[in-house]
């Protein structure tokens, strides 16, 4: 169990009666009596105060190629100090992290001043990622960091499952240059059933974050569960409304956690390929070794940034125009 020293009290809760508080940073909205937890298990009412208990907790750091994110449209080629701590406010049965997503860690402190030093003092680091578990729930401490990282003239990312209240959001986009969020599927019944939450405010999250920095969606194709061409062909629909220039990753599922349904085929993954270019002019697959994730000017076709694996090569882009045609293109570069 993590020291009360590291304790820090939430930003965004109100007190109830009977020492009862209720958390408002994220949809669930949970109401926690004495002495109990929210679902996102770090998040602790004490004495009628609702405290984080992962402050300055990291249980994973590493400098990582931009594109692992994934981020393809932001500083393409790049690499970014990434660090995480514990906890989800989702309960995804086929959750990739889940050691780090649903186990308590013990950690040393580090302070958000030290930690942006520590970026600093990486090669080649455009910026910092807040990654790997759900930085949304390490609330207190990713709008610190991201404070004093722009301060420092760090670029900030945030890979997030984009389930937040817009209030507690909307405070953090200003310092914010990037987020990739995972769209999970496009039903209702599905959030409930496999996700533990509910798809409209992440939709929500969506919507807003495209109003403020880059954001690029990812969407994990799961065998049997939401690989229908229907929904796949609604939530491109949806997402070409708020911008068709959003890049959209489509990522093939293997077993993992408490579900045991067969890898995503790559037939299904090449359909949702086509099907999303037919509304957005940048659609990627990734977890599938071989497939073109190269990136293509939508206008006359110029090769602009050659991926192969890790190996990105930035060949068609002045700045962020078509080397060929002049066009703006959507990426940051």
């Amino acid at each position: 169990m993590v020291s009360f020293t590291m304790l820090k009290e939430a930003m965004f809760y109100k007190k109830l009666e009977n020492n009862v508080v209720e958390c408002l940073l994220c949809p669930h909205n949970c109401r926690i009596n004495e002495g109990k937890y929210g679902v996102c298990n770090v998040r602790k009412n004490i004495n009628g105060t609702l405290v984080t208990e992962n402050y300055g907790i990291i249980t994973s750091v590493a400098m990582d190629p931009i594109e692992k994110k994934p981020l393809y449209h932001f500083y393409p080629g790049r690499y970014i100090f990434s660090v995480g701590t514990y906890g989800c406010n989702l309960k995804c049965k086929f959750c990739q992290n889940w050691e780090i997503a649903h186990q308590k860690w013990e950690g040393d402190y580090i302070s958000p001043q030290q930690l942006i030093a520590a970026a600093k003092r990486q090669r080649d680091n455009i910026g910092i990622a807040f990654t790997y578990n759900e930085p949304l729930i390490w609330y207190e401490y990713v709008h610190d960091g991201l404070i004093e990282a722009k301060k420092e003239g760090l670029k900030t990312v945030l890979v997030t499952n984009g389930y937040i209240n817009l209030e507690p959001l909307k405070k953090i986009l200003p310092y914010v240059d990037a987020m990739n969020i995972d769209v999970k599927a496009f039903t209702e019944d599905f959030y409930k059933k496999i996700v533990g939450g509910r798809l409209e405010p992440v939709l929500k999250t969506v919507e807003e974050v495209s109003k403020y920095c880059h954001v690029e969606v990812t969407n994990l194709v799961v065998t049997d569960l939401n690989d229908k061409e229907e929904e796949i062909e609604n939530l491109v629909k949806w997402l070409s409304q708020i911008d068709k220039n959003i890049p959209l990753h489509f990522s093939r599922y293997f077993p993992r956690y408490k579900l045991n349904n067969p890898p995503t085929p790559i037939s299904i993954l090449e359909k949702a390929y086509q099907i999303g270019k037919k509304y957005l002019d940048f659609v990627y697959v990734g977890n599938v070794m071989g497939f073109d994730n190269n990136t293509h000017c939508p206008y006359c076709g110029n090769l602009l940034v050659e991926r192969q694996n890790w190996y990105v090569n930035v060949k068609g882009l002045e700045g962020n125009k078509c080397r060929k045609c002049g066009n703006s293109i959507n990426i940051v570069n």
